[in-house]
C-alpha cells in the first residue's frame, strides 16, 4: 500500500492514475448500452476516464457526465481532455466527504473510476467518522484496517439506479483479505452480476499494488447472483480479449474469499459440499489457533548457542522452532532441535523471568539486556510498551505448530519437545481429549491442502500466507475412530517423505486412497478434483509471484 506521503503526492495527484488502454477497455464495455444516460466519475484525477467517455460513448444518448476531483490542477487537466462538451460537469470537491450527501437522491446508470487507496490512519477524524457511518449503515463493520476504496465502492453502489452498473480499478486484496469480508457479502447481496479481471503482471509497478477490474451490475435478482473471473497476463491482452467469453457461476452469499472462484462452478459446489459434510471438521472445532510469540525483535530474542554460552542464558531460554527449515519432519523432536543447535541456528528463545527483580538478575543477563538498549531494541514499538521491555509476554508451550508462509503447503508439526515459536509460525492448542496424532494424519490429504489455498492468501513473491483465523477454517477429515496402528504407520510414511524432501504427492496418493476413499468412503473422483483445485490455486499464486519479483 501507499505510504502517507505517497497517498497525497502520488495517488491523489496522479502518480498512479489509470493507463489509457485500461480506461478505454472499461468504457468500451458499455459502448452499446443504450440505457446509460447519467454517468459519474467520483475521483477523476487528470481525466483519463472522462477522455475515454468522450471518445467512445454515444452522446446522443447520454444526458450528463458528472466528475469530482479533489485537486484543482487536476480538474483543469480533466477539463482540457474533454474540450467544450457541455454534457461534462467537472467540479473540485472531495467526493466522499463533501459531495456524496448531495448526490444520494440522484442515482446514476454508470459509475466508473479508480478510487483513492488511502489507509485509515491517513484520514482526518471527520473523514473516519463519515466512512464508519457509511459502512455501518450498510451492515458492515468499520475498523482501522479498512482502506478508503472500500467506502468509495459501497457509497457508489448506493448511487446506482435499479439497473445501474459500476466499473472500478480496485486492489486485488478485495478477493482475499479479511477486512473485505463484509464488503464481499455486501456486493454479493446488492449486485446481480459481478465480473473480475485480474492480471499476472503488475499494472502500477511503482506502487507495488496488484489491481483488478471490478464490474458490477444491479438488476433483477430473480435468479441467483453470478460471478465470473478471468486472469490475463498484462494490459496488452485487453486489445484481443472478449469480455463475453467469461463464464459465470452462482455466487455464494457469504464472506468467503473470492479466490475460490478461480475454480469452476462444479468445483465451487464441491467445496461447499465438503464444508457441509459431517465426516469433516475444522481446526476451530478441535483447537485454539494463535499467532506465535511476538517478541518485538526476533533477532534479539532468538539466539544461537554461542550467545547462550557467552551470556550464560541456558536457564532463561526455551527450545525454539524459528522457521520452516527448523522443522525437518512432521514432529519436532529433541533430535531435531539438537541438530539445529549444532548447525548454529537460532534455536533458543530468551525468556527472562518476570517474578525476579532486574537487580537480582545475574550480571551476564544484565549485560545482554544493556546490549539490547545500546542497540535501541527497547525503543521498538512492541518492546517500548512493556513494563519491562526485555520480558516477552504470552509465552506458553503449544501442542503443535503450523507455518505462516510457505511455497507448496503449510507444514503442520506436532511439538514433541516442549518448544516455542516466534510469529513466523502459529501455535495450536488442542481441545481436551483430542488425539493429536490423528489430527496430524488428517491434515495431509488433497482435500485439506486445497482448503489451505482457499483459506489463505497470496503474499509477496507468490508465497502462500495463512493467518490464525484462516487456519481455523481449514477443513480436515474426522479420524477419531481410525485404527491406531494404521495411524502410526502412515505418519511414519509422511514424516519420512518430508524429512527426505520427497514429492508430497506421493504421500497424498496413498493417504487419499486409504483414508479418504477406503475409510471415509469419499468418492475417488472427488479426491481427484480437490487435488486439481489445490494445484490450480497454487500454480496461479506461484505464477503471479514470479511476475512480481
Amino acid at each position: 500500500m501507499l505510504l502517507k506521503q505517497d497517498a497525497s503526492i502520488k495517488k491523489l495527484r496522479g502518480g498512479y492514475y489509470t493507463p489509457k488502454i485500461l480506461a478505454d477497455f472499461i468504457i468500451n464495455i458499455f459502448k452499446n448500452d443504450t440505457d446509460i444516460k447519467n454517468i459519474l466519475e467520483p475521483s477523476c484525477g487528470d481525466g483519463v476516464f472522462l477522455e475515454s467517455i468522450s471518445e467512445n460513448l454515444n452522446f446522443n444518448i447520454i444526458d450528463k457526465v458528472k466528475a469530482v476531483e479533489f485537486f484543482e490542477e487536476e480538474v483543469l487537466k480533466a477539463k482540457n481532455k474533454v474540450g467544450h462538451n457541455k454534457k461534462f460537469n467537472i467540479m473540485t470537491s472531495d467526493f466522499m466527504f463533501e459531495y456524496y450527501n448531495l448526490l444520494k437522491e440522484k442515482p446514476f446508470n454508470l459509475i466508473v473510476g479508480n478510487p483513492p487507496y488511502i489507509r485509515y490512519q491517513y484520514l482526518t477524524e471527520s473523514q473516519r467518522e463519515l466512512q464508519s457511518k457509511i459502512l455501518v449503515s450498510h451492515g458492515m463493520k468499520s475498523n482501522k484496517l479498512i482502506n478508503s476504496w472500500v467506502c468509495f465502492l459501497v457509497a457508489c453502489i448506493q448511487l446506482l439506479n435499479a439497473n445501474g452498473k459500476i466499473a472500478f480499478v480496485l486492489p486485488a486484496e478485495i478477493l482475499q483479505v479479511a477486512y473485505a469480508e463484509d464488503l464481499r457479502l455486501f456486493l454479493s447481496n446488492n449486485l446481480s452480476k459481478i465480473t473480475l479481471i485480474t492480471f499476472e503482471d503488475l499494472i502500477f509497478k511503482e506502487a507495488e499494488q496488484e489491481v483488478i477490474i471490478f464490474i458490477g451490475e444491479k438488476g433483477e435478482k430473480n435468479n441467483k447472483s453470478v460471478i465470473g473471473i478471468k486472469q490475463l497476463k498484462n494490459l496488452k491482452c485487453l486489445s484481443s480479449f472478449d469480455i463475453n467469453s467469461i463464464r459465470y457461476q452462482s455466487i455464494v452469499h457469504s464472506k468467503d474469499k473470492w479466490t475460490k472462484y478461480f475454480t469452476n462452478d462444479i468445483e465451487v459446489e464441491l467445496i461447499e459440499q465438503i464444508r457441509r459434510d459431517n465426516r469433516f471438521t475444522t481446526f476451530n472445532d478441535i483447537s485454539i489457533v494463535n499467532v506465535g510469540i511476538t517478541t518485538g525483535n526476533n533477532n534479539y530474542f532468538s539466539v544461537n548457542k554461542d550467545i547462550v554460552n557467552k551470556y550464560n542464558l541456558s536457564n532463561v531460554t526455551l527450545p525454539l522452532i524459528g522457521r520452516s527449515s527448523h522443522a525437518h519432519g512432521i514432529y519436532f523432536t529433541k533430535e531435531d532441535w539438537q541438530y539445529n543447535v549444532n548447525e548454529d541456528k537460532k534455536a533458543f528463545l530468551i525468556n527472562f523471568p518476570s517474578d525476579i527483580r532486574y537487580d537480582d538478575y545475574p550480571e551476564l543477563h544484565k549485560k545482554y539486556i544493556k546490549k539490547g538498549e545500546e542497540e535501541k531494541i527497547n525503543k521498538g514499538y512492541k518492546c517500548s510498551i512493556r513494563d519491562r521491555w526485555y520480558i516477552v509476554p504470552s509465552v506458553w508451550i503449544p501442542d503443535a505448530f503450523i507455518l505462516r508462509r510457505n511455497d507448496t503447503f503449510p507444514k503442520f508439526v506436532l511439538n514433541n519437545i516442549n518448544a516455542v515459536s516466534t510469529d513466523t509460525m502459529h501455535r495450536i492448542k488442542f481441545n481436551e481429549g483430542i488425539n493429536q496424532d490423528k489430527v496430524l494424519l488428517a491434515y495431509y490429504n488433497s482435500i485439506t491442502f486445497a482448503f489451505t489455498e482457499i483459506s489463505g492468501r497470496s503474499y509477496g513473491g507468490g508465497v502462500l500466507e495463512i493467518l490464525p483465523g484462516e487456519v481455523g477454517k481449514v477443513i480436515i477429515p474426522n479420524l477419531e475412530n481410525y485404527n491406531d496402528n494404521l495411524t502410526h504407520r502412515y505418519l511414519e510414511l509422511i514424516d519420512s517423505n518430508i524429512r527426505n524432501n520427497g514429492d508430497i504427492e506421493d504421500v497424498l496418493n496413498i493417504i487419499d486412497k486409504n483414508i479418504l476413499v477406503d475409510f471415509l468412503k469419499i468418492d475417488a473422483q472427488i479426491c481427484k478434483q480437490f487435488r486439481e483445485i489445490w494445484k490450480k490455486l497454487m500454480s496461479r499464486r506461484r505464477r503471479r509471484g514470479r511476475k512480481f519479483k
